[in-house]
């Protein structure tokens, strides 16, 4: 899925920015980021599996929480100057893409009759 493939690269590189986040955010803003990332893919993943489209849309509206959990933190992140500007807008923009391809797909299942 296209939509599973952005949430991907979008953890790929939460964990490059991250690396660079100071020791003492480890367990911290570090952490939460990292699954908060993971969370999009895997919620993905699970409505993917899923089969009734309430099911399906469940999960993807958890993805679609998560990456806004994603970007609140790199607010954060960027406010504590963890992210340098371009970082932090490459990642809202994929961040509000992804965001933007779940809602449609939301929106797909919200029209197709029940099976």
């Amino acid at each position: 899925m296209p939509v599973w493939q952005k949430g991907h690269e979008v953890v790929l590189h939460i964990y490059e920015l991250t690396n660079a986040f100071p020791e003492e955010e480890k367990y911290a803003l570090t952490s939460q980021m990292r699954r908060a990332a993971m969370s999009i893919t895997s919620n993905i993943a699970e409505a993917f599996g899923r089969q009734t489209s309430k099911d399906k849309a469940r999960f993807y509206l958890n993805a679609r929480g998560s990456c806004y959990e994603v970007q609140s933190q790199a607010y954060v992140a960027r406010d504590l100057n963890y992210l340098t500007p371009a970082g932090f807008a490459k990642l809202h923009q994929s961040l509000n893409k992804i965001a933007h391809d779940l809602n449609k797909i939301m929106k797909t299942l919200s029209t197709r009759p029940p099976p």
